[in-house]
Order: C-alpha cells, then structure tokens, then sequence
C-alpha cells in the first residue's frame, strides 16, 4: 500500500478527535477523543518510519504512547477527583477544582 491512504486515514482520525474535543463536554469524551488524535499521529509517526526506513519514527511512537498512558493516568484521578467531591462532570465548570 502507498504511504498516502496511512496519511489520510491518519488526518482523517484527527479530525474526528478534534471535533470530539471541540464538541463534547463529557470528560471521558473529551480524553478518549485525545487518545484517538495521538495515535493518529502514531499512525503518520510509523508510516514516515516505514517510508524512509528507519527506525526513528517507531521510536517517537512509543515515547507518544507513553505519554498518552501518563495523560490517561492523570485525566481519569481528575475525573475521580470530580465524582469524589460531588462537582457537576462538565468541562466547561471544571474551575472548582482549583486549590
């Protein structure tokens, strides 16, 4: 297969997470949204990789999966934060959490 239809499959999920970021208020949305956006830059990471034939793509890939298990990590102790403390589960009032 040729690199373009992994590159746009890979904005085409970009997309679709931008708006679900852009558009929702439910925190759980607004996180599986972001995680749908880094691996499509996962994707254009490996297939840049598997274009020029090195391995440094598929490095930055996995430094990226990395990070977005830590976000995940951090987002859900927010989102428990905010179920533990009775706060209404919207993005837009998640100011209350301030200390």
């Amino acid at each position: 297969m040729d690199i373009v239809w992994f590159l746009v499959l890979s904005a085409f999920l970009f997309v679709i997470g931008a708006a679900g970021v852009l558009k929702r208020r439910n925190p759980l949305v607004v996180l599986l949204c972001l995680e749908l956006m880094l691996n499509a830059g996962n994707l254009a990471l490996v297939a840049f990789s598997r274009m020029h034939g090195g391995q440094a793509g598929q490095v930055f890939a996995l430094i990226v999966m990395v990070i977005a298990a830590c976000e995940v990590v951090i987002g859900l102790g927010i989102i428990v934060a905010m179920y533990r403390n009775r706060l209404p589960i919207d993005v837009d009032e998640m100011s209350q959490l301030r200390g």
